[in-house]
């Protein structure tokens, strides 16, 4: 049984641009100064690589799979993907205080409360969420999509009539003649006591003169 192609083209597309910017806000934030500990682009770190990268590329592949799912199978494959990349973006930077002591996951956010709150939002929780969401919704409409039959519905097949042979002594039937209703006489004639003969028609009566022959018998024209 396979789905349409478009059950998780939406959910799918919006995960893999959202694991992107995951991947790589880190990045390519501090151009617009938004950005953790220092603000020099394309600064690398470990934690950048575990916090960053890695749920973020794990977010893209359940996109695409996402994307590319004919099946529930694979469709909701692709949504534990995006759960796992969401919840790793999501406690993330909670786990990192096992292995960094510094002011931050990836660095201290850098600029006022506001601007620390939007980074921590944009750069780990409500992203991680956001994915979380839209995969749950792809889900469920993998879960409640009608399927498509591989193969076409059989097709019963036609079994041509055969005439049954009649019993020994017996006569095939035959189909009977269709009755016809007879036909009424449009004139009607009958013989006047006179001698003359009266003919009918449509309700109508007329007389006919008789004539004779050499024989003396009454003749009709």
């Amino acid at each position: 049984m396979r789905l349409p192609r478009s059950t998780g083209a939406m959910s799918g597309s919006l995960v893999v641009l959202l694991g992107l910017w995951g991947a790589l806000i880190a990045f390519v934030g501090p151009y617009f100064n938004y950005s953790f500990g220092s603000n020099g682009a394309w600064h690398y770190t470990t934690d950048r690589l575990v916090l960053d990268i890695l749920p973020g590329a794990l977010a893209v592949a359940a996109g695409g799979v996402l994307l590319s799912a004919r099946t529930r199978r694979a469709g909701v494959f692709g949504a534990w993907l995006g759960v796992l990349a969401g919840a790793w973006l999501v406690v993330g930077p909670a786990m990192s205080l096992t292995w960094e002591h510094a002011a931050g996951p990836i660095g201290r956010p850098l600029g006022g409360s506001t601007r620390q709150m939007l980074e921590l939002v944009g750069y780990f929780y409500g992203l991680g969420a956001l994915i979380i969401a839209l995969v749950a919704f792809a889900a469920g409409r993998f879960a409640s999509r009608p399927a498509i039959l591989d193969q076409p519905a059989p097709v019963a097949p036609v079994v041509a009539a055969t005439p049954v042979a009649a019993a020994p002594g017996q006569v095939n039937p035959t189909p009977s003649a269709p009755a016809y209703a007879p036909r009424t006489r449009r004139f009607a004639l009958r013989r006047r006591p006179g001698g003359g003969v009266s003919s009918a028609r449509g309700g109508r009566s007329g007389e006919i003169p008789a004539t004779r022959n050499d024989g003396g018998d009454a003749a009709t024209d």
